[in-house]
């Protein structure tokens, strides 16, 4: 293969020249792995009985069954 398309001392040239900006709005907090946000879930829902979103939601609604 003949030569190569563009020399390497330029690579990463224009993400080393692009501004930092932070993180805003829904993504302003880093996320928790999942593993600790599924144990987080497990306890909301098996062993509070507590149901995120609408009252009458479909986990919400199952879990009033079941008591």
């Amino acid at each position: 293969m003949p030569g190569s398309h563009g020399s390497l001392t330029k690579a990463g040239k224009v993400k080393m020249q692009t501004p930092k900006i932070g993180r805003t709005g829904v993504n302003s907090k880093s996320k928790k792995p999942p593993r600790m946000r599924y144990r987080e879930l497990y306890k909301l829902r098996f062993q509070k009985g507590v149901y995120a979103g609408q009252p009458n939601s479909i986990g919400a609604k199952r879990n009033k069954y079941k008591s």
